[in-house]
């Protein structure tokens, strides 16, 4: 019974990640080339510096429940005395998930619904896709939040990372089709407020960010890959030897 609760749960948060960030994706500028994240899951140093940007920067609204600090800790080489301090301001345990710092009732009724779990979010959009969201908030006078996004028109998600990249406008351009109707694309940014970091530095900041997401997803992958390693290594070992073996047994028969 517990595992199938569990398997419930975890059908809920992948189906609320699709939904947050899939909603309305079609008219999202048009239709926005995703930028590659060119993230490196085997980056320790960039998997730690996304660690501290999610729990500074994201865990206030979203949770992760589906890793724990434990395994953070030993796959990103932390101490546990650093995992500690300077990870865990929500949890007592280092055996405890990420839990949401906000309240989800207060969340629902100021952004029109509670932001979803990030567990799976790199797996079940993609990593290019994060990294292009968190990469395109614009002015928008008219939304709730005084910012859109030309990934995910009409996001509820405010820009919470405005303070880094600062503030840009978006440049649209409409296109009338020979059938009448009208598409619009998107012709790029510009920077209208300077925010404490330039392009390249707000960049590789959203890349650790989503290279961290990315590790959340499926932090059994570098023990998968190498587990991989050793059995490709059993298999061409076993097949010379039944070959040689073959050899062996058939060498009279003509």
């Amino acid at each position: 019974m517990h595992n199938m609760n569990r398997i419930k749960k975890l059908a809920a948060v992948v189906a609320s990640a699709a939904c947050f960030i899939a909603v309305e994706a079609s008219a999202a500028g048009g239709g926005v080339a995703l930028e590659p994240a060119n993230v490196d899951r085997d980056n320790i140093n960039s998997l730690q510096r996304g660690a501290a940007n999610f729990m500074n920067y994201c865990s206030g609204c979203h949770s992760a429940e589906y890793v724990r600090f434990k395994t953070i800790g030993k796959d990103l080489d932390l101490p546990e005395k650093m995992l500690i301090d300077n990870l865990m301001f929500n949890a007592e345990k280092t055996f405890e998930v990420i839990q949401v710092s906000m309240p989800p009732k207060d969340s629902a009724r100021w952004f029109g619904k509670t932001p979803p779990d990030l567990s799976l979010m790199a797996r079940a959009k993609g990593v290019d896709y994060v990294y292009n969201f968190l990469k395109g908030f614009y002015i928008d006078k008219d939304s709730p939040t005084g910012v859109d996004n030309v990934v995910l028109a009409g996001t509820s998600m405010p820009h919470v990372l405005w303070e880094l990249q600062g503030y840009q406008s978006a440049n649209f351009s409409e296109h009338h089709n020979d059938d009448g109707s009208v598409t619009v694309s998107f012709d790029g940014f510009e920077q209208r407020v300077a925010g404490k970091m330039d392009s390249e530095d707000y960049d590789e900041f959203v890349r650790d960010t989503v290279n961290f997401l990315a590790y959340m997803a499926e932090p059994i992958r570098s023990d998968r890959r190498k587990l991989g390693v050793w059995v490709l290594m059993f298999l061409t070992f076993f097949f010379i030897i039944a070959r040689m073996l073959k050899k062996q047994i058939w060498k009279d028969v003509k």
